[in-house]
């Protein structure tokens, strides 16, 4: 990490739904909360907690310095809702394969 900056990834307690449309994407009672500097939290969900058939693969790839190359799935009306870290850095190795919505309910 550069100095100054940190992240964080830890189980969380919290009940987690993703709802676009009206469709539930994902609802999570597992997720991971990730921390870092100068970003809100975001919740990384196990794929078995995402209705994974809904989402297209997308030909959005991102690079973090300190999370590695993220690749993105949409919807028909939605581009590029949803994330994930197929092979993240060693200090967020949990997140590997969590998909991250950019809206998330937490209950």
């Amino acid at each position: 990490m550069t100095q100054g900056h940190t992240i964080t990834v830890e189980q969380s307690d919290d009940h987690v739904r993703v709802v676009h449309g009206g469709q539930v994407l994902a609802e999570s009672e597992h997720p991971l909360v990730l921390r870092e500097t100068g970003c809100p939290p975001r919740y990384y969900l196990p794929p078995a907690d995402v209705r994974l058939g809904l989402l297209t693969p997308s030909e959005t790839h991102t690079h973090c310095p300190f999370k590695g190359d993220a690749s993105y799935w949409s919807l028909p009306d939605a581009a590029d809702l949803a994330w994930a870290y197929p092979e993240p850095k060693p200090d967020v190795a949990p997140i590997k394969d969590h998909l991250c919505f950019y809206d998330v309910e937490v209950l």
